[in-house]
């Protein structure tokens, strides 16, 4: 299966342009927020996912399969993978210097991922149309030719840095990390 109509970019849909002032290729983005599961550094059994920017308006992650992100016995939790799909396509926005949160996620589960197995996430952006940014990533075991694992595609909505404070909590959880101007 491929990405649904939902996540497609429309005919109307520009290519992605990354900012000026993003951060080169081999780059590694820092975490968004130092808790969260996904890439904080702060999160005792989170994924710590870390992205390294690519050419053009993408990025590549990886994460090794611990005993915390179990669903079955042995093997990865499909939401965990999820979840580490989700932050990789959502980081695209910050290439773009645009905060953007998910508005439709698409996963396809193509083999187990047991635990001790790596997984390494290619993403990128296909289109942005107005306050929609069309994604796309693919999750591999081990190496970046390995087995395809998970396939998935996005929506994301551009938000106002605002959203964040608004919508989050506590004001000192909510600063945006990587989207400080």
């Amino acid at each position: 299966m491929g990405p649904s109509e939902q996540t497609t970019p429309p005919a109307t849909a520009v290519p992605p342009q990354r900012h000026p002032k993003a951060p080169p290729p081999g780059t590694t983005l820092g975490a968004h927020y130092a808790r969260c599961f996904a890439c904080g550094d702060e999160h005792e059994t989170g994924l710590r996912l870390q992205m390294t920017v690519q050419e053009g308006v993408a990025v590549r992650c990886e994460f090794t399969v611990t005993e915390h992100h179990m669903g079955a016995p042995g093997l990865a939790h499909g939401g965990v993978l999820a979840s580490a799909l989700d932050e990789a396509l959502g980081s695209l926005a910050w290439l773009m210097l645009t905060p953007a949160v998910t508005g439709r996620l698409e996963v396809d589960y193509l083999t187990p991922v047991p635990v001790g197995r790596t997984v390494v996430i290619d993403a990128r952006c296909t289109g942005v149309d107005g306050r929609k940014v069309y994604v796309e990533g693919v999750g591999r075991l081990d190496d970046e030719d390995g087995t395809v694992a998970i396939r998935g595609a996005g929506l994301f909505v551009a938000v106002p840095y605002e959203h964040f404070a608004r919508h989050g909590g506590r004001e000192e959880d909510t600063l945006p990390g990587r989207f400080n101007p």
